[in-house]
């Protein structure tokens, strides 16, 4: 027997206006631009230079998703965002994702509506100090001024830990890195704490880098990775495959010096998947053959964005750790590309 299903005018009206409208990628390739959410200024992770040009390891994977979908790593409208205006400048539509040292969590992912397509930075919450203080633990902070800045998942972090060791503190709120500085340097604050990463950031911004000490402990996971809006599954995958590109690249030795000769073919049926001589991967996510290509080329593999823009050798001075790949004792492991 056929039944009938009947559907209110609401419903109707509500499927045909999503039947037409425009999907983020639609939207991108039309404006010609990628708006992407980035922070208002941390060194090595997304900073305008001394020419105003976005520059940093956040900024790298806007850049590579510009690349997959417009052909253009320059075509990004970067939009600064804080703690607190960062998600809701992603709710709005006024940016098309967000790569800003980001958190995944739960509440972000299920309560508040978005997809985090990967994580790009494995990090955790430290404390920095001044080294005339004398600390040399973050046990020993007991009745200090902390900076701390609201809308992040540093406040319960932070909470949760001077709670488990019986301490007191003294919450000093800040809106920006910057103004985390500023504070910081000026006695405002005893500490300043964040993810490790931004304390490196922050310390490597200071005419004395070396008076300042970053503690010992680490006391949180902070996945940090790229985040879409919910119901635009192709937009979510173009993000989360444009990541794996860069990871999987260095994996198997794709390099921003080989990559034209790799892409030519190699005996690697992998690499050829990756680079678009085999296969239709690029069909499948409604771009062509040479999308992952083109990611690469924008700032080379994973591993040469992090040691261009954090790695040992900048000012930044970060290790790889937990960022390494996963062949080399690290967590950074792209899923097959076949």
């Amino acid at each position: 027997m056929k039944k009938t299903v009947f559907l209110s005018s609401l419903a109707v009206a509500a499927l045909a206006t999503g039947m037409a409208s425009a999907t983020t990628l639609e939207d991108v390739q039309a404006r010609g631009t990628l708006n992407c959410g980035v922070s208002t200024g941390v060194n090595g992770f997304s900073a305008p230079d001394a020419n105003g040009v976005w520059q940093g390891f956040d900024v790298a994977v806007c850049r590579a998703v510009a690349a997959a979908v417009l052909g253009d790593p320059m075509a990004v409208n970067f939009v600064p965002t804080t703690g607190q205006t960062r998600f809701t400048a992603l709710a709005s539509g006024e940016i098309d994702m967000l790569a800003r040292n980001t958190t995944w969590t739960f509440s972000r992912d299920v309560d508040l509506g978005f997809t985090f397509v990967g994580v790009n930075y494995y990090d955790g919450q430290g404390f920095m100090v001044p080294r005339e203080l004398g600390v040399s633990s973050a046990t020993e902070l007991e009745g200090a001024t902390v900076c701390i800045q609201t809308g992040t998942t540093t406040e319960l972090n932070l909470a949760d830990f001077f709670r488990v060791n019986n301490m007191s503190y003294e919450p000093v709120p800040i809106e920006t890195n910057a103004e985390a500085q500023q504070q910081y340097l000026a006695g405002a604050c005893d500490v300043y704490t964040t993810d490790a990463s931004g304390l490196a950031a922050t310390r490597a911004s200071f005419e004395a880098p070396g008076d300042h000490v970053i503690l010992p402990e680490i006391i949180s996971k902070e996945p940090l990775g790229p985040v879409v809006r919910h119901g635009d599954d192709q937009w979510a995958d173009i993000g989360r495959w444009t990541l794996n590109a860069l990871i999987a690249a260095e994996e198997l030795g794709v390099t921003s010096a080989n990559l034209e000769q790799m892409a030519a073919g190699t005996n690697n049926p992998e690499i050829n998947r990756l680079l678009g001589s085999e296969g239709s991967l690029g069909e499948m996510l409604g771009l062509d053959a040479e999308w992952a290509r083109r990611a690469i080329a924008a700032g080379g593999n994973y591993g040469e964005i992090f040691a261009a823009t954090i790695g040992e050798s900048t000012p930044i001075g970060l290790a790889r750790g937990l960022n390494a790949q996963w062949t080399q004792g690290g967590l950074m492991y792209a899923p097959p590309f076949r």
